[in-house]
């Protein structure tokens, strides 16, 4: 099956029916209120559950929103790759963008998307992509090699562990996602969803 990898906005379509304003409790409503996209029909969907949404949304803020340890940009990088490697498009389009948005290297955001993780990369990023792509393929493929060319990249031990939290985040996140619905080109019934896109890449920017 083909995948469409690119920085530009991509929509999800979900499978099951999404919970919404006439169709969800007090509780779900304000899980999804609360997530990262509260238009987003895969966090509306998750709020069936709503105690799960709502600890999704709290690691995921954890894990990419912290401003301690790893620069941002690095923790998506691997967030990046680890959708690039399941194929999920949507994932790996925004956080395509958080990349370059904070590492300031879209170039080299675009060619890890373009030929995947065996493209020609920078020392550092080359590092960061290869661990991330073998903790995502299977956590067994991950080894002391990795952590030793990351550390020679220039990571500390917390750093390395950033790096796993957001490999291993993601590479969960897009496997759940890919099993309750599809990437799909946006049309105008996604416009609130993608209005949650443009909200946190302009916060990203600091606009």
């Amino acid at each position: 099956m083909s995948r469409h990898f690119t920085m530009e906005e991509r929509a999800w379509h979900a499978w099951l029916e999404p919970a919404g304003p006439d169709t969800a409790s007090e509780a779900q409503r304000a899980a999804y209120e609360s997530s990262v996209w509260p238009n987003s029909p895969y966090f509306r969907l998750l709020a069936w559950h709503p105690a799960s949404l709502i600890a999704r949304t709290e690691l995921d803020r954890a894990i990419f929103l912290t401003r301690n340890g790893l620069p941002r940009g690095d923790r998506e990088l691997a967030a990046t790759v680890a959708s690039r490697v399941n194929g999920c498009e949507l994932c790996a389009s925004v956080h395509a963008r958080f990349t370059a948005t904070f590492s300031r290297d879209a170039e080299t955001v675009e060619r890890l998307l373009s030929e995947g993780p065996e493209a020609e990369l920078p020392a550092r990023a080359r590092a960061i992509v290869d661990a991330a792509a073998a903790l995502t393929a299977t956590p067994i493929a991950f080894g002391a090699h990795h952590v030793r060319a990351l550390r020679e990249a220039g990571l500390s031990d917390a750093d390395i562990t950033d790096v796993i939290q957001a490999t291993a985040f993601f590479a969960w996140a897009n496997r759940l996602m890919l099993s309750l619905g599809a990437p799909a080109a946006p049309d105008g019934a996604d416009a609130a969803a993608l209005a949650d896109q443009r909200a946190n890449d302009a916060a990203a920017r600091g606009e």
